[in-house]
């Protein structure tokens, strides 16, 4: 056995991560961790992809070690955690020979059945975490958020983020400079949002200056509020009160406007147990500034992070879910064709959480539901109206009233029969009948099913 010769394993250190930047330009061997190192694995898709950049990575480390293991994923600690657990299982994707690539957005999934032991956590908190019975990734990131600040404060709040794959660090060989946060201290605690928001702006003017400076942009913002509820003035000199939350964004911006918009919609709905005294706000994850450059002769040229802003503005004044767009689905029965998803970035590059798949939101979608060619819009009830259907001796409606009111019909299209979904708890079997109103210059589309006739909507 040799003795640990601090020099010697510097310079190998040193030599390897000369040897990993032909594979790729971001390397960084780990702190704290001999043998493992950071590597950006992003840009690689016309060089063979990740599965062959992991391939030469194995292939380089071989050369110190000769069963070397490489895991590329979204978050060094999913990285980390997959040179140890390789086994297969939801969100990850096993290669062989010691690879493993976990798919993109994965990583909480990949994750979950993985021990504690394996997210880098303050030891207090991981024995609190294990006599409580939770000792796999996927039951802390179950827990909620604020439960767990409020027990083990922030260091279980970033051990909370650890076990969902969320990992502020990258794979940079830049120097890790001071952390980019700023902290103002009100002259009186306050109970409104006022005060703390005119804090937060200053706070986000000075940060994002830097970030551009440094050529760096957002992806995380955390609000770190100081409550005045007496807790910090013990004699044994107890630590403040704090709460944090941290806002999100669909791509990194270096704009205050639109992550002060932001910033006021996570304010917003914040319920405080007590007055504000200070407020800390820190960029807690950023990325190359990569912003598009616009042309001053140009007048079509637009500002993405202006229409960005008008969109949080919307936001925080109609609710988390206020800036929508349409999205068909696979889907025969008319007011299912299409819902709501939530639109997050101005491009509508992103979608997440879909805020009403039927009812009202399918109501307004645009859609062309008839089968029948039509070059108009169907507008939809929010859900179909019963009515009186007058119809000849062979089913075609005649006339039918709504509304207390009586509406004439001209021509009438079909049936046209529809039916499905018999695997679900809403089937249906209906036809349906476009039909013109001379008399309205109106076309409406009627059903019939075992219910009787509805009023479906109109056609624009």
């Amino acid at each position: 056995m040799r003795a640990w010769d601090d020099v010697s394993v510097a310079r190998e250190i040193a030599r390897t991560s000369a040897a990993f930047l032909s594979a790729s330009p971001h390397v960084a061997p780990a702190p704290a961790l001999p043998g493992t190192w950071w590597v950006g694995a992003t840009g690689f898709d016309s060089l063979g992809g990740e599965r062959a950049l992991a391939e030469t990575l194995r292939q380089m480390a071989r050369v110190w070690h000769p069963r070397a293991r490489v895991c590329i994923a979204d978050s060094c600690v999913t990285a980390r955690a997959g040179t140890w657990g390789q086994q297969t299982g939801d969100g990850r994707r096993k290669t062989g020979d010691n690879r493993c690539i976990v798919a993109p957005g994965g990583d909480a999934a990949f994750l979950a059945p993985l021990p504690l032991a394996l997210i880098p956590m303050d030891a207090e908190v991981r024995d609190a975490l294990v006599a409580l019975g939770l000792g796999t990734c996927g039951a802390l990131a179950a827990l909620s958020g604020s439960d767990v600040e409020r027990r083990w404060g922030a260091t279980g709040l970033s051990a909370w983020r650890l076990a969902q794959g969320i990992d502020p660090r990258r794979p940079t060989l830049t120097p890790v400079g001071a952390q980019r946060q700023a902290h103002a201290e009100l002259a009186l605690s306050a109970t409104s949002a006022e005060p703390v928001l005119f804090l937060v702006r200053g706070a986000l003017e000075r940060l994002m200056a830097d970030l551009v400076r440094d050529g760096r942009a957002a992806a995380a913002v955390s609000i770190t509020l100081t409550l005045d509820d007496g807790r910090g003035a013990l004699p044994s000199g107890g630590a403040p009160h704090t709460i944090t939350r941290e806002v999100r964004a669909p791509r990194a911006l270096a704009r205050v406007a639109p992550w002060f918009e932001r910033c006021r919609a996570l304010l917003d709905t914040w319920t405080l147990t007590a007055p504000v005294s200070a407020v800390t706000v820190a960029i807690t994850a950023v990325a190359p500034l990569s912003a598009e450059q616009g042309d001053l002769l140009a007048p079509a040229w637009r500002d993405p992070a202006a229409a960005e802003a008008a969109f949080e503005r919307l936001r925080s004044t109609l609710g988390a879910h206020g800036v929508v767009r349409a999205v068909k689905r696979d889907a025969y029965c008319p007011e299912r064709e299409g819902r709501w998803m939530e639109l997050e970035t101005v491009d509508g590059g992103r979608l997440t959480v879909d805020t009403a798949s039927t009812g009202t939101g399918a109501s307004r979608r645009p859609s062309t539901v008839s089968r029948l060619p039509s070059p108009v819009t169907l507008r939809l009830l929010e859900s179909p109206e019963p009515a009186q259907v007058i119809a000849s001796p062979q089913g075609e409606p005649r006339a039918f009233h709504w509304q207390n009111r009586r509406i004439p019909i001209a021509r009438a299209r079909g049936p046209e029969r529809l039916s499905g979904e018999w695997w679900s708890d809403a089937p249906f079997a209906r036809d349906y009948w476009r039909c013109e109103s001379d008399e309205l210059e109106q076309e409406f589309l009627l059903y019939r099913d075992a219910r009787g006739w509805r009023l479906q909507g109109w056609y624009d």
